[in-house]
């Protein structure tokens, strides 16, 4: 039997928003041309472009590996690589995918500081080699936000950008939980990319309220050249595209894509506090977005998994993640927090 308790392992153990579910609803009336061609997807695309207060160019695909993996073959040869966090998805969640999609380019792997990437990592890892038998630098990806949910500022980002244009390298975003980045920085979608300097943002909706769905943005329009193409090659254009641009449309027309990130932030920030005065409980990173990273001993780990929690922990001994979602129960979160601290009394 399923149990549909909220839990805190994933944000992608949410439901779907009110907002994406109504307009996929309202998208399922009648007929509507296929491939994109559908008034759903021409505003959809349109909120994008007033959302980030410039013309880019949209498009969409059915998750975030084939977002990352698709966008970043557009800025690569085979012959290319592409530097990432030691954490980042695409290096340590995607199964080999960006390489694939661009025909071999090769992840470079730099050092961060609590997940994110410094312009002098990223210096470090361009300029190691530079002969003809190492693969040459082309692009950065950085996670907004990172994958130990803190993160990257608009001064960080301008920084590293400015790194990327000195060493001819073109900037991506991993924009998975792009939108809790907004809410607990209080910035516009605009000064966290495009004018900080980012060429490319595949911005997450799954973890945001969608059923399926993330958005490609290329704000450097040259870059794009043929990506409809690209896209359809690896079976990413829907035949029946309204369902998957729809839902952006139901969460942007009235910033319910910022409201939920500013509720599972603030749930996120509740769950920390609560536990906060726990004895052998410690905050692993800041809590900024909607992630809380806890070191906590084994057997109240333990504990907790045989009361029913689920949750991730794969930062090593003792590391637990626990995410809140757009939909996430504050009363739930509480009962998180007493059972915490139930276990770390209980456990030996």
């Amino acid at each position: 039997m399923t149990d549909q308790t909220q839990q805190f392992a994933s944000d992608n153990y949410s439901g779907i928003c009110p907002e994406a579910w109504a307009a996929m609803a309202e998208a399922n009336q009648g007929h509507d041309r296929a491939y994109g061609d559908d008034q759903w997807t021409a505003r959809a695309a349109d909120h994008f472009r007033k959302l980030f207060e410039t013309d880019c160019e949209v498009f969409f695909a059915f998750n975030g590996t084939a977002a990352n993996s698709l966008a970043l073959a557009a800025l690569c040869q085979s012959y290319h690589s592409v530097i990432c966090s030691e954490t980042a998805h695409v290096e340590t969640d995607e199964c080999g995918a960006p390489e694939f999609f661009s025909n071999g380019s090769k992840l470079l792997v730099a050092s961060s500081e609590s997940g994110k990437m410094t312009p002098q990592s990223i210096r470090e890892v361009a300029l190691k080699r530079q002969d003809i038998h190492y693969p040459k630098p082309r692009v950065v990806t950085l996670t907004q936000a990172t994958e130990v949910g803190t993160v990257y500022t608009p001064e960080e980002i301008r920084a590293i950008s400015d790194t990327c244009h000195e060493l001819g390298l073109n900037l991506h975003m991993d924009g998975a939980r792009f939108s809790n980045a907004c809410a607990f920085l209080g910035c516009s979608p605009a000064e966290l990319t495009w004018k900080a300097g980012v060429d490319v943002l595949c911005f997450g909706g799954t973890k945001n309220g969608m059923a399926v769905g993330e958005a490609i943005l290329f704000f450097n329009k040259d870059l794009a050249e043929d990506f409809d193409y690209r896209c359809k090659q690896a079976g990413q254009l829907a035949s029946k595209m309204r369902y998957l641009s729809a839902p952006w449309v139901g969460i942007l027309q009235n910033d319910a894509w910022l409201h939920y990130a500013q509720h599972a932030n603030s749930c996120a920030r509740l769950l920390a506090e609560l536990v906060s005065d726990v004895p052998g409980v410690s905050l692993m990173f800041p809590v900024q977005a909607n992630g809380v990273f806890l070191q906590m001993s084994e057997p109240a780990l333990e504990t907790l998994r045989n009361k029913g929690w689920r949750f991730y922990t794969f930062i090593g001994a003792g590391g637990a993640r626990f995410m809140c979602s757009w939909d996430t129960d504050k009363e739930r979160v509480r009962q998180l927090a007493a059972d915490i601290r139930s276990a770390m009394g209980t456990a030996v």
